[in-house]
């Protein structure tokens, strides 16, 4: 059986605690007793708790980074069918990490290491208002967003059943057909 490493052990413990106490509520003492090592150890590995968040979220940061570039190449309705598409299934491979991002993201967006979120935050959002700055379809796609994390955080839904009825909520809530005037 392979060791785990104690940087590995510290991002498991800290995604554990984070999810179940938040950001806030979590120290890095916390995690330290959680690994079994002082806080130095960790301090080894990690120069801060933003530091362990930060790595902690990275894979998903990347995956919302790659998500917005291809939206970017796409008209409004396309990216806005992709974007739906696109979100619930990185939130369904990313669930803590989405619940860090999306839960504490006022509070991450100040910090140098997330500034890269705020643009890919506001271009997903546009593109869930179908790329209009109408502010009843922002505000709607701002709900839903909040809406998705929300509901995927639960490990215990089964994904395939949340990944239909996530799109379709979504689907209704955002895409209007816009009758001819």
């Amino acid at each position: 059986m392979a060791r785990i490493s104690t940087r590995d052990e510290v991002l498991r413990v800290a995604a554990e605690r984070f999810s179940h106490f938040g950001y806030k509520g979590t120290s890095l003492q916390d995690i330290a007793a959680g690994v079994g090592c002082s806080k130095a150890t960790l301090l080894y590995h990690f120069a801060s708790k933003d530091a362990i968040l930060a790595e902690l979220v990275a894979p998903a940061a990347r995956e919302l980074g790659e998500l917005v570039a291809q939206l970017a190449a796409l008209d409004a309705a396309a990216a806005q069918a992709a974007a739906i598409d696109g979100f619930v299934e990185l939130v369904l491979r990313h669930r803590r990490e989405a619940a860090l991002i999306y839960g504490g993201i006022p509070q991450f967006l100040q910090e140098p290491a997330f500034a890269d979120l705020l643009p890919h935050t506001d271009a997903l959002c546009a593109a869930f208002a179908g790329g209009t700055d109408d502010p009843a379809a922002c505000i709607a796609a701002e709900v839903v967003l909040s809406g998705i994390v929300t509901v995927v955080i639960d490990e215990e839904k089964d994904p395939t059943e949340l990944r239909t009825a996530l799109v379709g909520v979504a689907r209704r809530a955002l895409i209007h057909p816009h009758p001819k005037d």
